[in-house]
């Protein structure tokens, strides 16, 4: 079983230095606005899955202040696995600009910062580490006020959403992953390069194979997780839904999967020549992984079209509670749970009923700008922090 026995972070965001050591159970981060709360769980989450939820841009983590000193920031976490401590670290360190570019190959608009690119290192238990490595040693699952993107949010986001669940349960699915993502970009290269004149054919049918062999790992690996995680989504809604609502998901995969990996392989390539015609005018590949999607259906209707903003909430809620189950059933182990400020729009009912839920789990950390309702359900079942001015501060139970 794993939970993360302390984190500390350095130069972090709006920290500058604080180290804390999260008991079992439920802990609860409060505090006022722009406080640093949201950072505590973007570092546990780094930990967890090797990147922030919050910014696509690392150098974002970056202490303002440290930074212009040329200071590194670094997050270390400390877990309890299996009665093995783990210990993992990633830091940030601030590279020189070089003049006339924001960062090398960024060709995006500069930041309205003065914050310079940074180089991401990562150890595990003092060794050298990448972060695809991290994935799967401390499960999580990250409940945001933006889960609302995964009901009507684009198909990016939902997909998004099985790659980081399956790749936490499956490290053979994450290894698929990356390699069809590799071969995407070859392949699309190569299409690039046949429009504009001559390719080896040899090597665009290499190409097509390796994209095929892992493209299909992949919609298999989603196909067969979406249907588990269907049965655990529809349980959670029932509990938190309106009596009478049922909640269907449904996988809208670019290239139908077969009862088995050879026959999704064959369907494949089935798609890859209807496409052909397409990928000579476009030079982008027409069919795979990266155009799946799924839908949500209640009560028959596609939420992404019909449901209101509070039915949508619910089921967002519900997806997130499926993953919890599924990453538990999965790995034969919890994730830990973390919650960042998810109960402003939700009524008391399902915040209190979210909070039973969670509190079943080894370890959830909490963050929320007012502990009162959430002590009200949990009471001295839970560890209160307080958050202000870049300070972490225990208030016990």
């Amino acid at each position: 079983m794993a939970r993360l026995s302390r984190l500390s972070l350095v130069n972090y965001r709006n920290f500058r230095e604080v180290d804390i050591a999260p008991p079992e159970g439920v802990s609860v981060f409060h505090g006022g606005n722009a406080q640093g709360k949201t950072s505590l769980l973007e570092a546990a989450y780094t930990l967890a899955v090797g990147r922030s939820f919050r910014t696509e841009r690392e150098r974002q983590v970056l202490n303002l202040d440290a930074a212009r000193d040329g200071a590194a920031a670094y997050i270390t976490g400390i877990a309890c696995v299996d009665g093995q401590s783990l210990m993992v670290v990633v830091g940030y360190q601030p590279t020189a600009r070089e003049a006339g570019a924001d960062s090398v190959g960024d060709t995006r608009r500069p930041e309205p910062t003065t914050l310079p690119p940074v180089t991401k290192q990562i150890r595990v238990n003092r060794q050298a580490a990448t972060a695809s490595g991290l994935v799967g040693r401390i499960a999580a699952s990250l409940f945001s006020v933006d889960d609302l993107d995964l009901v009507l949010g684009s198909p990016s986001h939902r997909r998004r959403y099985l790659d980081v669940l399956i790749s936490q349960a499956d490290r053979s699915y994450l290894q698929a992953l990356q390699r069809f993502q590799a071969a995407l970009r070859n392949r699309n290269g190569l299409l690039r390069r046949r429009r504009d004149g001559h390719v080896d054919p040899e090597e665009m049918e290499y190409w097509d194979e390796q994209l095929v062999q892992s493209g299909a790992a992949v919609t298999f690996g989603r196909s067969q997780a979406l249907a588990g995680l269907s049965d655990f989504a529809r349980l959670q809604h029932d509990e938190l839904g309106e009596p009478g609502q049922e909640l269907v998901l449904e996988y809208v995969p670019s290239v139908p999967p077969g009862v088995g990996f050879d026959e999704t392989a064959a369907a494949f390539r089935q798609e890859l020549e209807r496409g052909a015609a397409r990928e000579q005018a476009t030079a982008i590949t027409a069919a795979g992984p990266h155009r799946d999607n799924f839908a949500t259906y209640l009560n028959g209707m596609d939420a992404a079209s019909f449901a209101s903003r509070g039915e949508a909430r619910t089921i967002a809620l519900a997806l997130r509670l499926a993953e919890a189950e599924y990453l538990a059933e999965a790995r034969g182990d919890d994730p830990v749970i973390l919650l960042d400020d998810v109960f402003s729009e939700m009524d008391d009912r399902r915040r209190d009923r979210v909070l039973q839920m969670v509190a079943r789990y080894r370890q959830t950390l909490i963050t929320t700008t007012d502990a009162g309702p959430v002590r009200a359900v949990l009471g001295d079942n839970a560890a209160y922090f307080r958050v202000a001015d870049g300070m972490v501060s225990n208030e016990g139970r």
